[in-house]
């Protein structure tokens, strides 16, 4: 058979935004398209999106845009990817039921996660599914759910993530892919690589589980209806998809072991590939994009959002907030930072860590506070990096992708701090490419994998600036210790006053 001709169309439901692509063959981006929307957040801890008028509307207006650009030319493929793991629960014809509850900055079921735990057995969670459970994971929030809307979860028959919710309103298939589901903790067998059915039936009774596929596996076609309501040609192929991390990983070429993604963005974010499961208690482990792989995960709570919050508080751009932090010396002049602005989660697994900056005097500035979060940033990832080494899965090739790669500065503050060389892509521009990608291969798009975005530079680590770090990173380390009962206090006094 001949391999399948036309363009691919990539679409990301992000937290803050959603993106598209259209891509030709050759991995040349044609066109682009951005839909920014924001989060709900109805109480302290929650954290939602309404999947009709955030993922279903961004979808339709991205994929209307890039239609567009294409101009009547064919289309081989669509992938999609979102935010996850989520919980969408929905009624059996896939109608959603109340908002999608977000991934792991959703903290609403922390008495569950203790019930869950004191129940299957913490050991034993880990052992089977890879990860330990946290506000990440998806079966705390389902219980949640039974407990306190119960109502709802009565009409819940389907558990949807972004991704799928999109391939189910295009296609009226039902699936999940397998990345997606290894995060559904405590309901999938990591290492047998299917549902764990007695677990499921405990967390959630009564609802009928999707069917598995991997992200770059064929869901289905663009029905009758959804060509109608979108403008997609029916019958279009469109792929399982993924959660956005594991996509981007893809647009990168993060694929064999060894291979490790930095995102810089909102909040860091690090995926793995590894051959085996490698469970450890600080990090998430999941199944891979391809089957057989597996991957080590690790995301900080914060990041990008520190320095944007800088930014505003500063009344400086960005440009010149790194122009000025360029020239502060490593060490930022005797300050260490502690990024816990909303908690910690991968390694520390610490939602009441709060921020600490320490050593500041009357002579130090804002391009000294800027570096310092920078640096801060760059010891934690650190830290997962450490992590995942102890797992036993030592980082081989880093690649940086994401928007805080832009200027250059973090990117070489990472490498300092870490020791390791950062490889930097030609786009950046995130998950949606990846999807166009996963799509191309799933639709039999001959494509060049290896062309499709090439790496354009590498940040390589300056030995001076690497030594001088040694021993800050070593007092990052103990300041989280000696301040942590300090830190608990005060992040207790503040749900107080919001409450």
């Amino acid at each position: 058979m001949s391999p399948r001709t036309g363009l691919l169309l990539g679409v990301d439901i992000g937290t803050s935004s959603s993106k598209g692509v259209l891509v030709d063959p050759a991995g040349e981006v044609l066109a682009r398209a951005v839909r920014e929307h924001a989060v709900s957040t109805p109480h302290p801890g929650w954290v939602e999106h309404d999947p009709e008028d955030v993922w279903w509307r961004d979808f339709t207006a991205i994929t209307g845009e890039l239609l567009r650009a294409a101009g009547g030319r064919a289309l081989a493929g669509l992938g999609v990817s979102g935010i996850g793991p989520c919980l969408l629960p929905a009624d059996d014809a896939g109608s959603p039921l109340r908002p999608a509850i977000l991934y792991g900055v959703d903290t609403r079921a922390v008495a569950e996660i203790v019930e869950l735990d004191d129940e299957l057995g913490a050991a034993d969670i880990l052992a089977r599914c890879g990860s330990p459970l946290t506000s990440q994971a998806v079966g705390p929030k389902l219980r949640w759910l039974a407990r306190h809307e119960p109502e709802v979860y009565r009409r819940t028959k389907k558990l949807l993530m972004a991704s799928s919710f999109l391939v189910h309103r295009l296609t009226g298939r039902y699936v999940l892919d397998h990345h997606s589901a290894s995060q559904c903790t405590p309901m999938y067998d990591l290492a047998a690589g299917e549902w764990a059915r007695d677990w499921a039936e405990r967390v959630a009774p009564g609802v009928a589980l999707p069917d598995l596929l991997w992200p770059g596996e064929i869901a289905g076609e663009v029905s009758a209806e959804a060509a109608e309501r979108t403008g997609l040609p029916r019958g279009l192929p469109v792929v399982a998809g993924t959660v956005d991390a594991w996509a981007e990983a893809t647009s990168v070429g993060v694929r064999e072991p060894g291979d490790v993604m930095v995102m810089y963005g909102t909040t860091m974010f690090l995926v793995q590939v590894l051959t085996e499961p490698r469970p450890h208690p600080g990090l998430w482990g999941t199944r891979g994009v391809t089957p057989g792989s597996f991957t080590l995960a690790a995301g900080m709570a914060t990041s990008g959002s520190i320095t944007d919050w800088l930014r505003g508080l500063f009344g400086l751009g960005y440009t010149e907030l790194v122009a000025r932090a360029a020239e502060v010396p490593a060490g930022s002049r005797g300050l260490l930072l502690l990024p816990y602005f909303a908690g910690e989660r991968t390694p520390l697994f610490d939602p009441d860590a709060r921020g600490v900056l320490a050593g500041l005097t009357t002579g130090h500035g804002r391009a000294e506070v800027y570096r310092a979060a920078l640096e801060g940033i760059a010891y934690g990832v650190r830290h997962n990096l450490e992590a995942m080494a102890q797992a036993g899965g030592a980082a081989g090739r880093l690649v940086a992708v994401g928007g805080g790669t832009t200027g250059g500065l973090w990117t070489r503050i990472v490498s300092d701090v870490t020791g390791l060389a950062q490889q930097v892509p030609a786009e950046t521009i995130g998950a949606c490419l990846g999807d166009a990608l996963l799509a191309a291969e799933g639709a039999g798009v001959e494509v060049d994998v290896a062309r499709w975005n090439p790496i354009s530079s590498t940040v390589e680590p300056d030995p001076v600036a690497a030594a001088r770090y040694e021993e800050f990173y070593r007092h990052y380390r103990a300041l989280y210790s000696a301040t942590a009962d300090t830190a608990h206090f005060l992040a207790a006094q503040q749900r107080a006053a919001e409450a």
